[in-house]
């Protein structure tokens, strides 16, 4: 029978997209692997990690009737790829095996049997569906999933905090010494709904949105969370556990605030990380009206000096940051201008863009 046939490019990129959480090694060897169904003319596609699972559905001309197998991801990608895009390839079932064709090239493949793919049992209660354009959750997770922690033991905070309330989607991620928050508007309103995304599904959601046009949808159960988008389905388990009240986090009525242009300010903390040691990322930055002055040292006794013009009338403050939290932040907007905002040197600072109350970064001072 022949499961499918197309150009190496549409089946590489169907294949590509369900297999970004297929682990190369895992104790169950069927996980490894993609489950396809065919039921007539379509196709379905099938990953799962047993946190998470991704589906996706295509149509591939081939011949019509029910099968239904499994075969290695990893592998089959890692042939498709060595073929020319335009080249057909075609994928035929025989006894156990799979036969990949293209061109002069038959490949067989082993196959396990898809009655031993561990599906994931979606739940029964998913709370009511909203969607948002596939283009602003890619942006709010890009936003904010850098300020995630990772393999921290305090394991509600790997991951991001989705706030679903009124008309609202707020997204917020933590790890302990920095905090991430972004949020945008939804079409509909919907009942207060609080969950926490893993930091492998932020990742592969990262992967998998794009900037088309087109929606989201979600849905949250109390311990799965589910998205439909451009074909696609993800379904996936939450973390379990009290996320910190980040309002508490967030300061409000710094009396001290400045707005400067964010690639100069990007500059000057590039430039000056650069003589900081490796462990000790610290950087001291000395406030004063009119300057902002950035200083980095290190063990070799090596120092960085960098001065930047700021309209500013308020206190002289000197205070140190972990540098790498600055940069990730600015690295990850896109805005020309930034808002600093400090209270004293022992104090975290808030980062926002002027004008907007959609994003917010707060940062811990470190001791210099």
């Amino acid at each position: 029978m022949i499961v499918l046939k197309a150009t190496q490019d549409k089946v590489l990129s169907v294949f590509q997209s369900v297999s970004g959480i297929v682990e190369r090694r895992h104790t169950l060897p069927i996980l490894a692997n993609v489950m396809i169904r065919k039921t007539g003319s379509a196709l379905q596609f099938t990953t799962s990690d047993l946190e998470i699972q991704i589906r996706t559905t295509a149509d591939f001309e081939g011949d019509t009737g029910s099968f239904t197998t499994t075969v290695g991801a990893r592998k089959f990608i890692d042939i498709l790829r060595t073929m020319p895009a335009d080249q057909t390839v075609a994928l035929e079932s025989s006894q156990n095996k799979l036969i990949l064709r293209g061109g002069k090239s038959k490949f067989t493949l082993q196959t396990l049997p898809a009655e031993d793919f561990p599906l994931v049992q979606e739940a029964a209660n998913f709370g009511p569906k909203f969607s948002v354009p596939q283009k602003t959750l890619k942006e709010l997770l890009g936003q904010v999933s850098f300020a995630m922690a990772v393999h921290d033991i305090r394991y509600y905070l790997n991951g991001i905090l989705f706030v679903a309330e009124g008309k609202q989607l707020s997204l917020v991620a933590t790890d302990g010494h920095r905090l991430a928050f972004s949020s945008a508007t939804l079409d509909v309103e919907v009942p207060k709904q609080e969950v926490i995304l893993p930091r492998k599904t932020v990742l592969e959601m990262q992967r998998l949105l794009s900037d088309a046009d087109g929606a989201i949808e979600m849905q949250f159960a109390s311990n799965q969370a589910k998205f439909s988008f451009a074909g696609m389905e993800c379904v996936t388990k939450l973390v379990e556990g009290k996320f910190p009240d980040y309002n508490r986090v967030i300061p409000k009525n710094h009396k001290n605030a400045f707005t400067l242009g964010r690639q100069p300010l990007l500059a000057t903390l590039q430039r000056t990380a650069i003589l900081t040691s490796d462990k000790f990322k610290g950087v001291r930055l000395n406030i004063d009206p009119g300057a902002l002055r950035v200083a980095s040292n290190n063990a070799e006794q090596e120092e960085a000096v960098d001065e930047l013009d700021i309209d500013y009338s308020g206190d002289s403050i000197e205070i140190g940051f972990n540098v790498t939290y600055l940069i990730d932040v600015l690295t990850n907007m896109e805005q020309d201008m930034v808002k600093v905002e400090l209270s004293d040197s022992n104090s975290s600072a808030l980062i926002s863009i002027p004008d907007n109350q959609n994003f917010k970064y707060v940062v811990m001072p470190m001791r210099i």
